[in-house]
């Protein structure tokens, strides 16, 4: 759960009046492609959000945050299904075939330290649903996360018998899919005002700059490699959140996966001599305060004879997945 590197100014009359579509993107001294996507979009008078629930419905899903980087020229599309999505983008535009697509360059370098273009959405996105974090975020080196995929997870949290959460526990597997990564950056949100946890990370990866956001009951952190690795080179990454005394009181378990990710578990291990009356995992079809399919879809859990309930989730993301439970 991280964010790509730099920041992405938002939409505003800074720009400009937006030129013509139709002149943007054809004829002698076109103008480059993302200031010509940019004029489409400002044409068509659909928001950045709208573009992507119609991408979605098409069949080629593209986040908001990827179509504010492309029109800014932070990036641009170069995967098969980035250029897939574009297509499908120039339709939903009202442009001709190609009016996009013929305005690209020649693939950018990637270089040995340099990280892919990003198609998912960034950390702060992903992780405030009321303020924009990416300035806080900026004291954190995120620019490797595009650049890692997250191949699988457990995370386990653990309930004391005072119905009050100890800890937060987390195995991941990860891949680099280019050289150079060099750290992975962790973050935990708390559900009630309180103490923030601190980070326990186990070797061969340390600890490296922790940044603490009291308002937003965030507490980030990198948590460093050994070493750099190398294209396909895959590492694990444990590491243990834990609470302050007064550790928070709570009735649920919830991880956010702002990228695909293969496997995802979630165990919830309560003490024997609290357990709780019922137990369900649930997950969300998007991010945000509003996901577009509504409310979680929900299952009744069994809690078993070592006091513990889990959810899986397989190919999930971007998304909410949890647990919650009811005391007796």
């Amino acid at each position: 759960m991280t964010s790509r590197p730099g920041y992405v100014p938002p939409l505003g009359p800074e720009y400009g009046p937006p030129s013509s579509p139709e002149n943007a993107t054809s004829g002698t001294g076109a103008m480059p492609f993302h200031e010509a996507l940019r004029a489409a979009i400002a044409a068509s008078g659909l928001s950045l959000d709208r573009l992507q629930d119609r991408l979605l419905r098409r069949g080629t899903p593209v986040a908001s945050a990827t179509l504010s980087s492309w029109q800014s020229g932070r990036y641009q599309p170069e995967r098969q299904r980035s250029l897939a999505a574009l297509a499908v983008l120039e339709d939903v535009l009202r442009l001709p075939p190609g009016a996009l697509t013929g305005l690209l360059g020649p693939p950018r370098p990637r270089g040995r330290w340099l990280p892919p273009d990003g198609d998912h959405p960034d950390l702060a996105r992903a992780w405030s649903d009321h303020h924009d974090l990416t300035a806080a975020l900026a004291a954190l080196d995120t620019r490797w996360d595009d650049s890692l995929t997250r191949l699988s997870c457990h995370n386990r949290v653990d309930v004391d018998a005072d119905r009050r959460v100890r800890s937060m526990t987390s195995r991941r597997l990860l891949r680099a899919e280019a050289d150079g990564a060099d750290r992975w950056i962790a973050l935990y949100r708390l559900d009630t005002p309180g103490p923030l946890p601190y980070f326990r990370v186990a070797v061969p990866a340390r600890l490296g700059t922790v940044l603490e956001l009291p308002e937003e009951g965030l507490v980030a952190a990198e948590l460093l490699f050994d070493r750099r690795l190398a294209r396909g080179e895959t590492v694990i990454v444990d590491y243990t959140v834990e609470h302050r005394d007064p550790r928070p009181y709570s009735q649920r378990a919830e991880t956010t996966i702002h990228v695909p990710m293969r496997e995802h578990l979630l165990e919830v291990r309560f003490a024997k001599e609290c357990l709780p009356r019922t137990c369900y995992s649930f997950r969300t079809n998007g991010l945000g305060p509003r996901p577009r399919a509504g409310r979680p879809r929900e299952q009744r859990l069994r809690v078993d004879a070592s006091g513990s309930v889990h959810a899986v989730a397989l190919g999930a993301g971007p998304c909410r997945v949890g647990i919650r439970w009811v005391w007796g």
